[in-house]
């Protein structure tokens, strides 16, 4: 198991944390993005997977756990990434709010992949 002693410590959730409390801003502060119930939600909870997944596997307590865990939370990244893109093409997020949502994102995966390589060395 990882040498954490809790999953507050591990920075790919930290940043996850920082990722949600954007997404749930830009949500909120774009009238279309705000009425857009489906999209909103779906990007809500994709975003709040990635971290609870974190959380989720971490607290299994097994190596082989945690990391089918990081494995979900990465896809979440994923999924969070790919429904900003359609949020930019239909133009309910700009093109700064796009590369800056993007980039955490995309911060959040290669924490988790860097964490994941960890791991699998310690199989």
């Amino acid at each position: 198991m990882a040498k954490f002693s809790s999953f507050e410590e591990i920075l790919s959730w930290q940043k996850a944390r920082e990722l949600n409390v954007s997404i749930y801003k830009v949500t909120n502060s774009n009238d279309l993005f705000n009425k857009d119930f489906g999209l909103k939600d779906q990007i809500r909870r994709a975003s709040v997977s990635i971290s609870s997944n974190i959380a989720e596997g971490f607290e299994r307590q097994t190596t082989k756990e945690f990391i089918r865990f990081l494995y979900i939370a990465k896809a979440s990244a994923g999924e969070v990434r790919s429904q900003l893109y359609l949020a930019f093409d239909i133009e309910y997020i700009n093109k700064k709010e796009f590369e800056e949502l993007k980039l955490k994102t995309n911060e959040v995966s290669k924490l988790i992949s860097g964490l994941l390589k960890y791991l699998h060395s310690t199989l």
